[in-house]
């Protein structure tokens, strides 16, 4: 730039070469707020005893409903949904729909099982969903299981919020094009990681439940200045929906059939039936969606939650709708689709509220990675450390054990996001909502029910797990031979739904048919640690403690 070049022009140079100057500069003060808030996290709410997994890893279970709102919104609305869910619209049309039903069945579903998990979790001290099924099956093994699927299925969606952040650099210019040192090309996202590492070992759980304030109201700001302003840009929804259904019906990269459908028609409805269904079955079995629920201060605040958090789908809904305006605006993707919604923002908006709307994405990203990373290390410490490796390990232990592992986890989902291709983790991530599915019977089951075997839980698991895994295995998509998807045939039916759900039914009867064959040979059924009247205990009930009892702490959990 020459000291005779104006503001305006140095603007537009600094636009051609690939960098929003303007756009660049909101977003950073936005992430550097959140950082302050982050590290400053760590003295709210402070705990006089905080070296534990219940102040780290649950912020001390002290969040009341609006603090829970935010943190379970921040949590299951991530980067990577406003990313990926108007991206799919974009893509495919209505297929990518699915998101809106299947966050509306999710909410009846949670409301009879979320209050009994956290009342029998408050009673017995219990940190994961693990801890649970250990002291109601009296089992280490399906214990063990229930972590490790949790974990797998959690290092995947990590790395996809990373992939989140990455597309909000790539639309900005920062790190340079394709052939820039590799160095030079994800030091932002390096720096952002390690920002991201370092407040979350700080401050716990909650680091994230602050910050979750700045990125929710950040999204419904966007949200509503999308949905009104850039219509009324493109020309209103009729031309939208206009241009987007001669699009979708264009040919698409499968020979002889469309790129998509703006209304689903009769070929798909298995398909997106069985998706929506299966999502909602798994959502709250991720370890995350658990960890910010067990936060909670009463059975209360999750009944309540449970009634509010429909609001997010309103969101949601109106989100997917930019793939279609993303169409309409003629956005170059540059053959990532991924990159859509904020090359959409880019193009529409000023290019200070652009930064907005990226400081929305890339906030987005980080309140789901931090509490995902949170609920992989409570998992591993709880359920692996303590379990098998160090059974008498301290409080203060723990801590230590469960900081540095969250920080192992964030390397493990940074190293993917920079090894492999972006569809890859995409479609790893999908392999994980079949994965986690698998967990449910344990999980759910037994918050309603001891008459499963724990044996025939644990088989039941293999079977449904291995299932997905292969049945995963054997879908193609235009561009890869494996893990193309999750849809496939289901057996003895014919029609193709989600793989997920196939397994989880298989799991089902495997596991219900070897519970009547292992009662009647009379096989040791392990302890019940807990009793009826736990899952009903409120934080105010005499007798309800956070603290495991003496003779779990540390105990063999089962035979």
């Amino acid at each position: 730039m020459t000291p005779a070049m104006s503001a305006p022009d140095a603007l537009a140079a600094s636009q051609t070469q690939g960098v929003n100057g303007v756009a660049l500069a909101v977003f950073v003060f936005f992430f550097l707020a959140v950082t302050v808030m982050g590290f400053l996290a760590a003295r709210w709410r402070k705990a006089e005893e905080s070296a534990n997994l219940d102040e780290w890893g649950l912020g001390g279970r002290s969040f009341g409903t609006w603090i829970t709102w935010f943190l379970l919104g921040g949590d299951l609305y991530t980067a990577y949904t406003f990313v990926a869910v108007p991206a799919a619209i974009y893509a495919a049309g209505a297929a990518g729909f699915f998101a809106v039903p299947y966050t509306i069945l999710v909410y009846p579903l949670i409301f009879t099982f979320l209050p009994r998990l956290w009342s029998v979790s408050h009673k017995h001290g219990y940190v994961t969903t693990s801890d649970f099924v250990r002291g109601r099956f009296g089992s280490k093994g399906l214990s063990l299981a229930v972590a490790l699927t949790g974990i797998l299925a959690t290092m995947p969606y990590i790395a996809l919020q990373l992939v989140g952040i990455q597309a909000v650099l790539d639309v900005m210019g920062i790190g340079g094009g394709e052939n820039t040192n590799w160095f030079v090309k994800d030091l932002p996202l390096l720096i952002a990681f390690a920002v991201l590492a370092a407040y979350t070992y700080s401050s716990g759980l909650r680091a994230p439940a602050l910050i979750a304030f700045v990125k929710d109201g950040l999204i419904y700001l966007v949200i509503a200045v999308a949905i009104i302003y850039i219509p009324i840009k493109l020309g209103g929804f009729d031309a939208i929906f206009d241009t987007a259904g001669k699009a979708l019906s264009e040919p698409g990269a499968v020979p002889g059939k469309p790129r998509g459908e703006l209304v689903s028609g009769p070929n798909a409805q298995w398909a997106y039936a069985t998706l929506a269904l299966g999502s909602a079955l798994a959502l709250f079995m991720y370890p995350h969606s658990i960890t910010a629920t067990l936060s909670s201060r009463s059975r209360n605040v999750i009944r309540r939650n449970t009634t509010i958090l429909p609001l997010y789908s309103l969101m949601l809904g109106l989100l997917a709708l930019l793939g279609f305006m993303a169409i309409k605006a003629g956005t170059d993707i540059q053959g990532n689709p991924q990159l859509a919604i904020p090359q959409l923002f880019e193009d529409m908006f000023p290019s200070w509220f652009s930064g907005v709307a990226f400081a929305a994405i890339g906030i987005g990203a980080l309140v789901p990675a931090a509490i995902m990373s949170i609920a992989a290390a409570n998992l591993f410490t709880r359920n692996v450390y303590k379990d098998f490796l160090k059974p008498g390990a301290t409080p203060e232990q723990e801590h230590k054990v469960a900081k540095l592992v969250s920080l192992l986890v964030k390397v493990g989902a940074l190293v993917f996001v920079l090894t492999m291709d972006k569809t890859v983790a995409i479609n790893f991530q999908l392999l994980g909502g079949i994965w986690i599915l698998q967990t449910m019977p344990s999980l759910v089951g037994g918050l309603f029910t001891r008459w499963f075997h724990r044996w025939a839980l644990l088989t039941g698991w293999a079977v449904g797990m291995l299932y997905g895994t292969l049945a995963a295995y054997g879908v193609a998509s235009p561009t890869q031979k494996h893990f193309g998807g999750s849809s496939a045939e289901i057996p003895g039916i014919g029609e193709i739904g989600y793989i997920g759900l196939t397994a989880f039914v298989l799991n089902v009867v495997v596991t219900v048919v070897l519970t009547f064959a292992l009662k009647a040979a009379k096989a040791p059924e392990g302890i019940d640690e807990t009793s009826p009247a736990d899952y009903t205990a409120d934080a105010g009930d005499k007798g309800v403690t956070t603290e495991l009892p003496p003779a779990t702490a540390g105990a063999p959990a089962g035979h």
